[in-house]
């Protein structure tokens, strides 16, 4: 198989599939290393596609959206991480990323993509497992979440109990 039939089905992988795959997963399946995967994720994405890479994996975008698109303001210590992504998504919300301002490099997001509480367990203990602290210990907690919602109700829910627990500045 050439380079362009390997990236051609390497997209059809990501489509056809529910869940984010890992670059070992697809360097497997495609007997190539994983740095070989990350470039060909690089050239799609340079061609157009739309790809994150998450904690679990690389991932197209749900073509359906919940609904409201909207940015959380968000300060708090590691301690609550866990609390902060399980309010969220116990009440209807999709975290599509964090994002911080970082004092030399400007603005870093990372793609998260978490919808369920598996989802968050999955991430917490990735970040247990690598000895990983959150992006936020640059900016002393401080970050920002795009998150996706169904309505305006469960927005002004989520922003109420991260409110009450100390962790939104959304008002």
């Amino acid at each position: 198989m050439d380079t362009q039939d390997r990236r051609q089905r390497l997209l059809e992988c990501l489509k056809k599939s529910n869940k984010p795959l890992t670059g070992a997963l697809l360097s497997r399946k495609f007997n190539v290393s994983r740095q070989i995967i990350v470039g060909d994720i690089s050239v799609l994405r340079a061609g157009g596609v739309t790809i994150y890479a998450t904690p679990r994996g690389y991932v197209l975008p749900n073509e359906e959206s919940l609904g409201l698109v909207a940015i959380l303001a968000c300060k708090h210590d590691d301690r609550q991480m866990r609390q902060e992504l399980e309010i969220i998504v116990d009440n209807g919300g999709h975290v599509r990323d964090v994002i911080i301002e970082h004092p030399l490099y400007g603005e870093i997001r990372a793609d998260l993509m978490l919808s369920t509480r598996h989802d968050v367990e999955v991430f917490v203990e990735q970040m247990k497992e690598c000895d990983a602290q959150p992006l936020s210990l640059v900016t002393a907690g401080a970050h920002l979440h795009t998150i996706e919602v169904p309505d305006q109700e469960s927005l002004e829910r989520i922003k109420a109990l991260l409110r009450k627990e100390n962790i939104c500045a959304n008002s």
